[in-house]
């Protein structure tokens, strides 16, 4: 099932997408509410009956706005690793992003030239945690999982490299777009079997696959939760493939006027433009 949140003249709203179709629906808490309410949420969400209408017609926003945390993972494809001239992770490389930086689907990504001018763009798939996790041991890890979504990581490399961490270059307003929807986890039986690109004006940039992973969706789990409490909505980006743009000769950084797509297989596309911020 595919699930997004949108917004319309009376507020925002739920929808279970089908082809080019959405059926709305309400659920107290949002997508949130839904998530926390496990097994009961998605049936509701399921069996929902309302007037169709155009997905074209609706302004999708993040499917999830609000989650606790997001949990970052640094250099979790070899190849991307070795672009960044360093060792292969022998233990999953944790960061965060901050919850502000969310951004949807058809959002501007925007930054100040005044503080950066190397402007990275990072396909990523998104995990999105369905239940409390702590402790999790491997062999249950993806029972904790209620869905997918694309993510653009999106960097600052020139803050990344001279701050000599990654919080504040991760973590700029619209530096994580999330979508276009959560397609919930019955549908990805397994999340690394999944086709990764990223595409900047059209032009392929990132082409891999989620097999490549250093360390997989249920070990990131399982390594996550021994650290600290997962909660519903919690989400995971799981690294970037290589192809970044810090790394290409010359270096391709994103400018104004650049879009960006993030297409994973059996989720979808995640397009965003880079516009420059309002004065």
């Amino acid at each position: 099932m595919k699930l997004i949140t949108f917004r319309d003249q009376t507020g925002e709203h739920l929808a279970r997408v089908e082809g080019e179709q959405i059926i709305p629906f309400d659920f107290p808490g949002g997508m949130m509410g839904l998530i926390e309410a496990g097994q009961t949420g998605l049936e509701l969400a399921g069996a929902a009956i309302t007037t169709a209408r155009p997905l074209n017609s609706i302004a999708m926003t993040t499917p999830l706005p609000n989650p606790s945390k997001i949990v970052a993972i640094g250099k979790n494809y070899a190849a991307h690793a070795k672009e960044f001239r360093s060792d292969v992770p022998d233990r999953p490389i944790v960061f965060t992003k901050f919850t502000t930086a969310i951004n949807g689907p058809g959002a501007a990504i925007t930054w100040r030239t005044d503080l950066t001018t190397q402007v990275d763009y990072e396909a990523e798939l998104a995990v999105v945690i369905s239940r409390t996790a702590r402790h999790v041991s491997l062999e249950k890890a993806m029972d904790y999982v209620f869905g997918y979504t694309c993510a653009n990581d999106v960097s600052a490399r020139d803050l990344q490299f001279s701050d000599k961490q990654w919080v504040r270059s991760k973590s700029l307003d619209t530096f994580c777009p999330l979508g276009p929807w959560l397609v919930t986890a019955d549908e990805i039986p397994d999340p690394q079997g999944l086709a990764i690109r990223c595409l900047v004006n059209g032009e392929v940039r990132q082409d891999s696959h989620t097999r490549l992973m250093v360390f997989n969706v249920a070990y990131l789990i399982s390594f996550l939760s021994t650290a600290f409490t997962l909660l519903p909505g919690d989400i995971i980006l799981t690294g970037t493939p290589d192809g970044v743009g810090a790394f290409r000769d010359p270096p391709g950084f994103l400018q104004y006027g650049d879009e960006t797509i993030v297409e994973i297989e059996k989720i979808g596309r995640l397009v965003n433009q880079c516009v420059a911020p309002a004065a």
